[in-house]
């Protein structure tokens, strides 16, 4: 799949505004969160490598992705390269970790040691901050 802009670690501003829809900037470059249950992905089933929206970095298999039941993707694990930078975060009055592209530094959601088998964390991830790649997905043998 080609690309609609020139992949870089370190978009502007202004690249990012253009490129990004109001709602992929503000989560990305705000650190905002989508509403349970309204982002794209939160119920799909389909097979392929979710990507950073920002970097189009790989980020997660679909293989990881199951129904947490909070409205949001969850992953229990990363792709093997781990892309995923992990920072303490202390708004609204609690720690939680954020969770961080390590590419590109976007802000993709949180993780939680609630999750299954077998690594034990919950990837929360926001829609906004993702894009399946269907084309990624190994055909069936």
């Amino acid at each position: 799949m080609k690309l609609p802009w020139k992949r870089t670690t370190n978009p502007n501003d202004a690249d990012l505004r253009e490129r990004l829809t109001p709602e992929q900037y503000r989560v990305t470059q705000k650190s905002g969160t989508e509403r349970a249950f309204s982002g794209k992905y939160h119920d799909t089933k389909d097979a392929g490598i979710y990507r950073c929206v920002v970097c189009d970095v790989e980020l997660f298999d679909s293989e990881s992705k199951y129904d947490s039941g909070t409205g949001w993707p969850s992953f229990y694990d990363e792709v093997s390269t781990r892309p995923v930078t992990r920072v303490k975060d202390r708004s609204f009055g609690i720690t939680r970790i954020e969770a961080r592209c390590g590419t590109c530094d976007a802000h993709l959601g949180h993780v939680f040691p609630d999750g299954p088998a077998p690594t034990g964390d919950r990837y929360c991830m926001n829609s906004a901050s993702l894009r399946l790649d269907r084309g990624a997905a190994e055909p069936d043998a």
